[in-house]
């Protein structure tokens, strides 16, 4: 008894309530309120969008040898400045020069595991990644600045795949430039080299089988130990663009400068495939854009700066060593191509060397 009065009881008040809550005032009053809350969830959305769209902003770590002030360096910050333009502020660089992350091999594996993002690259850096490309770097390879443009030029889609392949996009070429012997004794000679106490790269098989042509015996060290190696004694003798070797201080030991051109250095601007991956499709497309003007300005501002850092050099007391005879010049083009056969199947394959070749033909 006492439950069915209380049902009744609750019936009947339920009653009563469905009349107030259907009343159209009352249904008024509840729309308004839902409204309301929508335009307050909106009110809301919108004022925290911009902090949203700060929290997508994206600062690519970039590392490169190059120090603070440097034409590299002030071209990449120009690059910058345009990409955020483009993107509206999307997309910008935190750079890290001057070797401050380490050698190219150290930033290598930074980038491998996120720490770093993009680099620009020696040959060495380069061939970490992708061996073949050290084919660029052959020595005695290019005789002039043409032969090098077609090169690039050819064999730039190849590559650029190659790359991708491996985890990496490629922005562009900046070749470093014309290799040169820096010494305390005049290299102008096969034998004339033999007996210096010469640095290589540590870990560059394509020098130490140029050296071991030559009949050179090297000293392996990472590069941001030479400049001490030249003051100690260590070396005497080491190989660098004059840019390189005007800009880490390495001419201020050494006398001599040799005309003779070892190689052309070969350089490049990578970023991982999965930071760039991570850009909108819009975004990628002004990266690679932007990078492809600026790094254009950039491979003409090395060789400007290459010709100005001779000129300095020479001021400041560096001698010059004249080119060899055509006799002893065609000893070193001798090693040149006995390198070719030594890392055909090694560091790169016949039918690329092939490829790279017959373009070297038709200009020559």
């Amino acid at each position: 008894m006492i439950y069915f009065k209380q049902r009744n009881r609750f019936l009947s008040r339920w009653r009563d309530i469905k009349k107030r809550i259907f009343r159209p005032a009352t249904l008024g009053c509840i729309l308004c309120g839902i409204l309301a809350s929508l335009l307050f969830a909106l009110v809301l959305f919108f004022a925290q969008a911009p902090d949203a769209q700060a929290a997508q902003k994206t600062r690519i770590k970039f590392s490169t040898l190059a120090p603070e002030g440097s034409s590299w360096m002030k071209i990449m910050r120009s690059l910058e400045k345009e990409l955020k333009r483009v993107t509206e502020g999307a997309v910008g660089f935190k750079f890290y020069p001057g070797g401050v992350s380490g050698d190219e091999v150290d930033v290598i594996r930074k980038m491998r595991i996120g720490q770093i993002h993009a680099a620009g690259f020696t040959g060495v850096g380069l061939g970490e990644i992708l061996p073949e490309v050290r084919i660029l770097d052959l020595p005695f390879l290019f005789r002039n600045d043409r032969e090098i443009e077609v090169i690039y030029e050819k064999m730039n889609d190849y590559f650029a795949a190659r790359f991708e392949e491996k985890g990496y996009i490629l922005l562009g070429w900046v070749p470093v430039g014309w290799i040169h012997f820096f010494s305390n004794e005049p290299v102008s000679t096969v034998a004339s080299l033999k007996p210096r106490k010469a640095w290589m790269w540590e870990g560059d098989p394509l020098v130490y089988e140029t050296y071991r042509g030559l009949g050179v015996s090297p000293h392996p060290l990472s590069i941001t130990d030479v400049l001490l190696s030249l003051q100690t004694g260590i070396v005497d003798t080491v190989y660098a663009s004059p840019m390189g070797a005007l800009a880490l201080q390495w001419f201020t030991k050494v006398k001599y400068m040799s005309e003779l051109r070892m190689a052309n250095a070969t350089g490049a601007v990578l970023i991982t495939k999965k930071m760039f991956d991570r850009l909108p499709d819009k975004h990628k497309n002004a990266l690679r854009q932007v990078s492809k003007n600026y790094l254009k300005k950039l491979v003409k501002k090395v060789q400007e700066d290459n010709d100005e850092a001779i000129t300095l050099m020479k001021q400041n007391g560096l001698k010059m060593t004249p080119l060899p005879d055509a006799g002893e010049l065609e000893k070193f083009y001798a090693v040149g191509r006995e390198v070719q056969n030594k890392m055909n199947g090694k560091l790169f394959s016949q039918p690329l060397l092939d490829t790279v070749m017959s373009h070297l033909k038709a200009l020559r």
